[in-house]
């Protein structure tokens, strides 16, 4: 069965932990999910000033988390507002105007702009823990990653978390290779750190899944290669964990799905809810990047993804450590729950 046209897949690009899963993108449609130059407090917006960053109290952890309006960022900020006061919480978001409603929830709400670093030494002023959630500058995040270890290491923060790519250190994937370089700079820079190496998001498989039942499969270059992908919240929580919580400093975790799956499983899963035939066609790597490209991506971030995949499909992308479940607590949420959530949206 040939490819299916993919125009219907719409026009948008996620990024999961610094590493993206697309289904359409305009050329130029990347951003930095970090921050612009005002402070949003309890709903008002104003230039900030030195002392309005000095709100932490005396003997209490107060918590930074970057890309704050990010999806996973946000889930984070959920994750923490469980244990941790609101006023203890910074969003260090690149638009503070796209933060209203967390300031609504009491978080405070400070411009950090990878770019400009300033704003980060600013935006950390009183923190003590910093969650660094890596940027969606694909092959240009490594100097806005240095900017923001470096504002950390001059807040003198106790701990540093990153969220990285499972198995950074020995993945064959492209994209692996800004990860392993931001941990260097992490080790090197001497700040407490924790690294939090994501897998795939399981709902980025599911963003595929309009087109799927409409031409009846899924593409790939994967071949049975195995996805330990779990849910973004379960990510999340993670994340919220080793925040609020001590003895994370020096670790690095693997984090991984209880059950991993191959895109043939993913088809027929979506098959047995959706009662249609759908199955997984599988593309050799150059292929695949073509049709990335027909459907509107620049051709080197296509060649990323056609690369993430067939790193996959030697076994980049699976994990059985467990470390997530024990983290979180709980079992990670299971593919059939995720699919049945993606078809009732």
């Amino acid at each position: 069965m040939g490819a299916p046209s993919y125009a219907s897949l719409g026009s948008s690009l996620h990024f999961h932990g610094g590493f993206p899963m697309v289904t359409c993108i305009p050329p130029g449609n990347l951003r930095i999910m970090v921050t612009d130059g005002y402070v949003v407090s309890k709903g008002n917006v104003r230039p900030y000033t030195w002392n309005l960053f000095n709100e932490s109290k005396r003997g209490q952890d107060m918590y930074a988390i970057t890309g704050a309006t990010g999806q996973l960022g946000r889930l984070v900020i959920d994750a923490l507002l469980e244990t941790v006061p609101a006023d203890q919480i910074v969003a260090a978001v690149r638009n503070p105007d796209k933060a209203h409603d967390l300031a609504k929830r009491g978080v405070t709400v400070r411009e950090a702009d990878y770019t400009r670093p300033e704003t980060l030494t600013t935006a950390f002023s009183g923190v003590n823990k910093v969650l660094l959630i890596s940027s969606t500058e694909v092959e240009g995040r490594l100097p806005l990653h240095r900017a923001a270890v470096e504002a950390a290491q001059r807040a003198g923060v106790s701990l540093l978390a990153y969220t990285s790519m499972l198995h950074a250190d020995t993945s064959p994937a492209r994209l692996a290779i800004e990860h392993r370089q931001t941990e260097e700079v992490i080790r090197a820079s001497g700040v407490p750190a924790v690294i939090l190496r994501n897998g795939w998001y399981a709902e980025n498989h599911l963003m595929a899944l309009p087109a799927a039942l409409e031409h009846g499969a899924f593409i790939g270059a994967a071949k049975e290669g195995r996805f330990s992908s779990a849910a973004r919240r379960d990510y999340a929580a993670a994340a919220a964990v080793v925040l609020a919580n001590d003895g994370h400093a020096g670790k690095t975790y693997e984090l991984a799905a209880d059950h991993a799956f191959t895109l043939t499983e993913l088809a027929a899963e979506v098959s047995r809810q959706s009662g249609k035939t759908i199955v997984y066609n599988d593309l050799a790597q150059d292929a695949y990047a073509s049709v990335l490209t027909d459907i509107g991506l620049p051709a080197d971030l296509a060649a990323l993804l056609a690369d993430a995949d067939a790193a996959a499909s030697r076994g980049a992308l699976f994990d059985d450590g467990g470390a997530l479940a024990r983290l979180i607590g709980r079992p990670t949420v299971a593919l059939d729950s995720l699919v049945a959530t993606a078809l009732r949206a």
